[in-house]
């Protein structure tokens, strides 16, 4: 898989396909929740298996953390470590722009996944468009 930092309207449009597919249709997000106010200002990636996109995600800056938000792999391309692909470059936007810290909110299914790459939880269950969440993080350094 080719991971690219987002750099013009196909490629935010590819992104945004991949986000719809997973949180909208297969996960039941409504999409005024999935699409919000914080992705003209946010740090896209999106992920290719050849000429299709496959993985996506955005990053923001907040209270001196970089803050991993709606990564996601399409149902047919997971098990590959595609997750682990684009969260390792979403790391490395973060440490380019001087931060150390990284942070998300993870489903909760998926908290052993975040364990198993260094994100240690630091909250309790909360939920977020209905479905299960904790926050986790990590330090870069």
């Amino acid at each position: 898989m080719d991971i690219l930092k987002v750099s013009n309207s196909v490629q935010k449009d590819d992104a945004y396909h991949v986000r719809r597919v997973v949180f909208v249709d297969e996960q039941k997000v409504p999409e005024e929740l999935e699409i919000d106010e914080f992705d003209d200002t946010a740090i896209h990636l999106v992920g290719y298996e050849g000429e299709q996109p496959v993985a996506a995600s955005r990053l923001r800056f907040v209270e001196g953390y970089g803050k991993l938000e709606r990564i996601c792999v399409t149902k047919e391309q997971r098990g590959r470590s595609y997750g682990k692909k684009i969260i390792k470059a979403m790391e490395e936007v973060i440490r380019e722009h001087g931060y150390s810290k990284a942070k998300l909110n993870a489903q909760t299914h998926a908290e052993e996944f975040y364990e198993s790459i260094g994100y240690l939880t630091v909250s309790g269950e909360f939920l977020d468009a209905g479905i299960p969440h904790v926050t986790m993080t990590k330090s870069l350094s």
